[in-house]
């Protein structure tokens, strides 16, 4: 029994995790969207131009010259939309702590979101791999020794990009806690 004036902290505390849940999952957003944006804006802007020989006979490596690499831009600006467009329904699971319906939508669209970036991120790795290394079986030649600065940009881009499928998987992971406490 309780006596006069003695209140129960036990459903504040796990509206205070829940709620602290809630604030990582919108931080853990703004991160993954700075991720994205950024490797979208570095591959998307990334080219190198060599002269060979005279002026007028010149190199040009652009990112556009891959699909691959088109791909991976296209994947991290899917991705950073949706991200942006999924902060809103992130307040909310602050401001209500026991919305369940958008937790699971948000589980759900998170998944196809993370498989996504991953196919993108993923494509684009082998390709700088291909560009660092080259591949003799296959003819392809390193063209890292020739476009440094190119390889440079293409390499960094995918850093923001790996953040972020490392951020996704703690989304999914966070979202699932918190549905699983109600």
């Amino acid at each position: 029994m309780k006596e006069h004036g003695e209140t129960s902290k036990a459903p504040m505390v796990g509206g205070g995790i829940s709620r602290g849940v809630s604030i990582l999952d919108s931080v853990l957003r703004l991160v993954a969207i700075v991720g994205t944006i950024g490797s979208a804006i570095a591959m998307g802007t990334t080219n190198e131009t060599l002269p060979f020989f005279t002026q007028f006979i010149r190199f040009k490596a652009e990112y556009n010259d891959l699909p691959t690499f088109t791909f991976f831009v296209i994947a991290n600006s899917v991705v950073c939309a949706y991200l942006v467009l999924s902060i809103p329904l992130s307040i909310v699971h602050i401001i209500k702590s026991s919305a369940r319906y958008t937790r699971l939508v948000l589980i759900f669209f998170d998944a196809v979101m993370l498989a996504l970036l991953t196919a993108g991120a993923s494509a684009a790795a082998a390709i700088v791999y291909l560009a660092h290394k080259g591949n003799v079986r296959a003819n392809w030649l390193a063209i890292c020794q020739q476009f440094n600065s190119f390889c440079e940009r293409i390499s960094g881009s995918l850093i923001g990009s790996f953040v972020a499928v490392i951020v996704l998987i703690l989304l999914i992971f966070l979202s699932s806690s918190a549905l699983a406490r109600h």
